[in-house]
């Protein structure tokens, strides 16, 4: 699977502790890149209650599979750390080449089912600070570290290519607020040679999800009996694979201020999951509860548009 494409290429992912972020860091690291894994969770202290993933395991990871691991632990809501990150890979590498923003630390504040009348608010506006202000403090440090290197790529993570409500009302604010985050930065970095998308993974067969079920990757399939669904699931892995061919193509720039899914960038690029099958959450999503409207078709053509109108002269 590896073609070690992105050999020499500096990476940091930031919120790579476990899930698509480590599945993120791996993948880029199986195509050669150097990856400087952030989070705030290292070996014996974790920072989410119950989890024993640590930045350090995903860095061994991301060595293992060919590239080279930097595991650094960041708090990415504090600014002087996330400054201080960033001069650190400067100080090493000289410049950044990916930015992958999968900063998250909201499961255990999202309120599912709860009215926005409901919801405890405290735990939603910390949700916000760990998931939307994370992103533009990682991107504001970040993103100068690209200028002048030939190509960049800031990714956002996000849930979901689509309109839909997504069962929460902070959690629909920050998956929606990511991918509005790579529109306006695509935006600003059209004369930079860096690209920024959003991407979202399907039905996301995390650690937590895995543990969820009571199944491991390897009888995974178990759960299908419990919840259907899960049988269109994926890894970590495979969002991550869609990330490193986005990094990986000369011609990514047309994408730009877009939102992807893992399987559409599948369908593309040809990768696979770990297990050499290609899950397909849009196909089976569409086929069981029928067609949605993307985002893509929502705003972006009329937005693009709209704002080369009001600002021909934005400064470089």
């Amino acid at each position: 699977m590896a073609t070690g494409k992105l050999q020499g290429k500096i990476a940091v992912v930031a919120g790579a502790t476990r899930g698509a972020g480590r599945g993120i860091a791996c993948a880029l690291g199986e195509e050669g890149a150097t990856v400087y894994c952030t989070g705030r969770s290292v070996r014996g202290k974790s920072a989410m209650t119950g989890r024993p993933e640590s930045i350090e395991e995903t860095a061994e990871m991301v060595t293992a599979r060919g590239g080279k691991g930097i595991a650094v632990q960041v708090d990415h809501t504090q600014s002087e750390q996330v400054k201080e990150l960033f001069e650190r890979v400067k100080r090493e590498a000289d410049g950044m080449d990916i930015l992958v923003n999968d900063v998250w630390g909201g499961d255990e504040l999202t309120e599912f089912g709860k009215t926005f009348w409901t919801v405890t608010l405290e735990k939603g506006f910390t949700m916000l600070e760990r998931a939307v202000h994370t992103h533009i403090i990682t991107a504001h440090f970040g993103a100068p570290l690209m200028f002048g290197r030939g190509q960049g790529l800031i990714v956002e993570i996000t849930d979901g290519d689509s309109w839909s409500y997504r069962g929460n009302i902070f959690y629909d604010l920050v998956k929606t607020s990511v991918i509005r985050l790579a529109f306006a930065m695509s935006y600003e970095l059209r004369k930079r040679n860096i690209t920024a998308v959003a991407v979202t993974p399907g039905f996301l067969r995390s650690e937590n999800m895995l543990e969820h079920f009571g199944v491991t990757e390897a009888n995974w399939r178990d759960a299908g009996k419990r919840e259907p669904n899960f049988l269109a699931s994926e890894t970590p892995l495979f969002v991550g694979r869609a990330v490193a061919a986005l990094a990986a193509d000369p011609d990514a720039a047309k994408k730009s201020g877009r939102v992807f899914s893992s399987w559409d960038l599948s369908d593309e690029y040809g990768f696979t999951d770990a297990d050499g099958a290609r899950p397909h959450w849009g196909r089976f999503a569409e086929a069981k509860y029928g067609k949605i409207l993307k985002c893509d078709e929502g705003f972006y053509a009329y937005g693009k548009g709209l704002i080369e109108r009001i600002f021909p002269d934005w400064p470089e």
